[in-house]
């Protein structure tokens, strides 16, 4: 699968009770971007990554990744290319030590084991976590546990980094410390968030969500000084 765009189409999406939580989104972002999707709780932002690799496939249009639509035939290709944390880091990790944890996709990938070896060690490292990597998670601080969720996608060597909220929990120093961290990644990046601080700092470019429709879509900076997501 080719890294070079992820493409949404016209992308519908209900829940199974009935709620409509998207409603005709369209964007692309290319290889490289870093794009902030940003709006109100309830307007569709996690519903809409779970979307880019996979999780929850479009009721109607459709979800383009280098060429590769994204259905029940190609999910595995996607979750490949595309790896994204969750907002709680506590549901990413969930064996008995960070080692492990950072090391399951790679050897659910098939991978031999220096080679999993080697990208533990590696994530791990970008990370600022190497040291962590015989602790249980449930005793990492949340800063930490952020940092190992995101080393867990890292392992995969994903084209594309999608992330839901990464600041959330963190206190300042912590936020601070994770936005240098995600300014060195030369991955495209697409992060819905709250933190209008951090979409200002990483993403050159901001999709404004309402109601489950995008209702902006261009300049970070332009997008925050109309007021539209204040």
């Amino acid at each position: 699968m080719s890294h070079h765009f992820v493409e949404a189409a016209d992308v519908h999406f209900a829940y199974p009770d009935g709620t409509l939580a998207l409603s005709g989104v369209s964007f692309k972002v290319t290889h490289g971007e870093s794009v902030a999707i940003v709006g109100a709780n309830g307007a569709g932002k996690s519903t809409l990554l779970l979307h880019l690799n996979g999780h929850h496939l479009a009721s109607r249009g459709t979800v383009n990744v280098g060429g590769c639509l994204i259905g029940p035939g190609t999910v595995e290709a996607a979750r490949r290319a595309v790896g994204m944390t969750f907002q709680d880091p506590d549901d990413q990790l969930f064996m008995p030590t960070v080692r492990e944890d950072v090391a399951f996709g790679p050897i659910n990938m098939g991978l031999p084991g220096d080679e999993v070896e080697r990208r533990v060690v590696d994530a791990l490292r970008t990370v600022g976590a190497l040291h962590l990597s015989g602790r249980h998670p449930y005793r990492l601080s949340g800063g930490e546990k952020r940092a190992v969720a995101i080393a867990t996608v890292l392992s995969m060597m994903p084209d594309i980094l999608v992330m839901d909220e990464p600041t959330s929990g963190l206190d300042p120093g912590n936020r601070r410390s994770l936005i240098a961290l995600l300014a060195t990644f030369g991955h495209t990046k697409i992060m819905a968030t709250h933190a209008l601080d951090m979409a200002l700092e990483l993403c050159p470019r901001t999709i404004f969500l309402k109601a489950g429709r995008v209702l902006a879509d261009g300049p970070t900076r332009d997008i925050m000084r109309d007021g539209a997501v204040r």
